[in-house]
C-alpha cells in the first residue's frame, strides 16, 4: 500500500514535471500530455518490454494514462504557480526514483529474472521515463550529465536486494531503502555530487 501510494504521487509528479519541460520547449497541450505520460510511465514500459512481462503496466491499469494526462494539462494551467514549487518537484523526483526502482525490483523477483538483472529492472523503471522526456524534447538526457542518478537506483536495487536476503521484510525493506536512498539523491542534489563530467578537451578536442 505504501509503494502503491508513492507511486500514484510519482507518477503524478512526473507526469506534471514533463509538462512543464514541454511548456519550455513550445509544445501544444497535446505534446505536453505525450511528454508528461511518458516521463511518468516510460520507465516502467521500458522494463515490462525487456523483461516480456504482459499485457503493460498502463494497459492493465488504464488509470494510470488518464491520471498523467490529467496532471500533464493541470500543470500547464498551473504553470505560473509551479515554477516557484521546482524544490518540491526535486523532493518529489527523488522518492518516485526510489520508490519506482523498488517496484521495478519487485516486478524483476516476480518474473525470477538473475539478481543483476533484478537490479537493472529497478533502475530502468526509476530513471528510463526521465530519459524519454530528454529524448522528447531533444536535450542530452538528465541522468547521463548531472548529479548522481542512475547509481542511486542501482545502489539502492542492490541495497533492497541485500536486504531481502537477509530475511528482512519486504515492507521494512522499501522502507528503509526509500528513506536512505532519498536522502542520497537530495544530498547529491545539495552537494552537486557527481561522477566525472567529459568534455571535448578529454577527447583531444574536436576538429
Amino acid at each position: 500500500m505504501l509503494l502503491y501510494t508513492l507511486y500514484l504521487i510519482a507518477i503524478t509528479a512526473e507526469a506534471m514535471s514533463g509538462a512543464l519541460v514541454g511548456m519550455r520547449r513550445g509544445m501544444d497541450r497535446f505534446g505536453l500530455c505525450l511528454v508528461g505520460t511518458a516521463t511518468a510511465l516510460g520507465g516502467g514500459t521500458v522494463r515490462d518490454v525487456l523483461l516480456g512481462n504482459y499485457p503493460l503496466t498502463w494497459i492493465s491499469h488504464s488509470n494510470y494514462v488518464f491520471i498523467t494526462i490529467g496532471a500533464a494539462l493541470l500543470a500547464a494551467t498551473l504553470a505560473p504557480w509551479l515554477r516557484h514549487l521546482q524544490g518540491l518537484f526535486v523532493a518529489v523526483d527523488a522518492l518516485g526514483l526510489i520508490a519506482f526502482t523498488i517496484i521495478g525490483c519487485n516486478v524483476g523477483l516476480k518474473l525470477g529474472v538473475s539478481t543483476p538483472i533484478v537490479v537493472l529492472a529497478g533502475a530502468i523503471t526509476g530513471v528510463c521515463g526521465g530519459m524519454l522526456r530528454d529524448l522528447l524534447c531533444n536535450e542530452i538526457p538528465l541522468v547521463l550529465r548531472q548529479d548522481l542518478y542512475a547509481s542511486i537506483a542501482l545502489a539502492a536495487g542492490g541495497l533492497y536486494l541485500l536486504l531481502l536476503h537477509w530475511g528482512v521484510t519486504a515492507d521494512t525493506a522499501s522502507v528503509a531503502v526509500l528513506v536512505s536512498g532519498f536522502a542520497t539523491r537530495m544530498l547529491a542534489v545539495r552537494f552537486h555530487w557527481q561522477l566525472k563530467v567529459y568534455s571535448s578537451a578529454d577527447a583531444g578536442g574536436a576538429h
